[in-house]
């Protein structure tokens, strides 16, 4: 059975692996319970393209198929070991830094698309200097980061110090300060092929990715277009600026914004599987499988055909439950409480939490995106109070 190496590990893109008849060999930096039984090897930074190829070579794998990665901290390295092997799939490592770098990125766009201002911060950087360039509330995280974490807004010398804190051996290209864009956040999630785009959704934070990665919660659901038809055709005009303008391999993509009054101003976008559960609520809603569109590019095969522009039955949402403040929140209080599509949640204190500090997931849908919206917002409520 030919190998697929994994940067990461997901159970859904594992089960997505296997259904393809590959073997999967992972690359992990921490051991997880869900790993028992698989092949595995352990790095101490999975950025490390170097570690991570010294990994594959001392593994002894046998015939490789191609790399795919999980999250976004592994395209560099996924990009490399493609490059190395001879595996068919992405191998331009530079073009994946304008991908992975939030200044690259936000440099390297054409003039017309709307972005905040971003900067490198350097370590004699200070405080006064960024507000007068930026704005008195500014944006601190790692150059490239991931799912906000290490991110913080900032609007004093005391949380421009706080922020810094959590940002240890600073260089000059590791730590990036964005003006803040306050203004409610929705994301794009598709696939592009040849040069255009091939198939995409639009779905909306219920709170900012930066709250969740904070103590929040973090909960988004699918929009309708035919509520949002301006909103598509924005969404759908920047993902061919932004995809298109900086060369953007076949890939799966995850593309976020700011939907500010005038239009749609740029965040970032990650040419990666979406997280959270993106992938099966754009499955159930659209029947489009992300991950096996990435499989696929994985083995130098064109992405499957998606669906036309018909409007779905039902649309999804989802939440990534935390541990109640109470703390006696349980599953079945969940399943006595709402009728939902799908639940997993462990109420066990020992539980150890994912993404966003999250020990299990609420799926919920309906015909109507507004019905739907309330529903995410009832569950993040309960799973807030109780």
């Amino acid at each position: 059975m030919p190998t697929m190496i994994v940067i990461g590990y997901r159970d859904d893109l594992d089960q997505a692996v296997r259904r393809r008849g590959l073997d999967p060999h992972y690359i992990v930096q921490t051991p997880v319970s869900s790993l028992k039984g698989r092949k595995f090897t352990c790095v101490t930074d999975m950025e490390n393209a170097q570690e991570i190829f010294r990994a594959v070579l001392s593994a002894g794998i046998g015939e490789v198929s191609g790399v795919l990665t999980v999250h976004e901290m592994g395209v560099f390295g996924a990009a490399y070991l493609r490059q190395q092997l001879s595996l068919p799939g992405n191998t331009d490592s530079k073009t994946v830094l304008y991908f992975r770098d939030k200044y690259l990125q936000k440099s390297n766009l054409s003039p017309e698309v709307k972005r905040a201002r971003c900067r490198y911060v350097a370590k004699d950087t200070s405080f006064a200097e960024l507000a007068d360039e930026l704005g008195d509330a500014f944006v601190v995280k790692p150059a490239t980061g991931a799912g906000s974490l290490r991110t913080s807004i900032v609007r004093s010398p005391q949380e421009y110090s706080e922020a810094l804190k959590v940002l240890p051996d600073q260089s000059d290209v590791e730590v990036v300060a964005e003006s803040f864009i306050d203004a409610p956040e929705i994301f794009a999630d598709g696939i592009w092929s040849n040069g255009d785009l091939q198939w995409y959704s639009v779905s909306r934070y219920h709170s900012s990715p930066v709250s969740a990665a904070q103590g929040g919660i973090l909960a988004c659901h699918l929009l309708d277009k035919r509520r949002h038809p301006a909103l598509f055709q924005q969404a759908r005009t920047l993902v061919g600026q932004v995809l298109g303008g900086l060369g953007a391999p076949d890939c799966v993509f995850h593309l976020e914004a700011f939907a500010e009054e005038t239009g749609l101003t740029f965040g970032e976008c990650a040419i990666r599987l979406p997280g959270g559960l993106s992938p099966q609520a754009n499955k159930l809603t659209f029947g489009v499988d992300l991950f096996d569109a990435e499989i696929s590019l994985a083995l130098g095969e064109a992405p499957p055909a998606t669906p036309g522009d018909s409007p779905p039955d039902r649309l999804y949402g989802y939440v990534l439950l935390r541990r109640s403040g109470s703390g006696t929140l349980t599953q079945k209080d969940f399943e006595r409480s709402f009728l939902l599509d799908d639940i997993k949640y462990s109420s066990s204190p020992d539980a150890p939490p994912g993404p966003y500090g999250s020990v299990g997931h609420a799926m919920v849908s309906d015909q109507d995106e507004l019905q739907l919206q309330k529903k995410v917002e009832e569950v993040v409520r309960f799973n807030e109070v109780g």
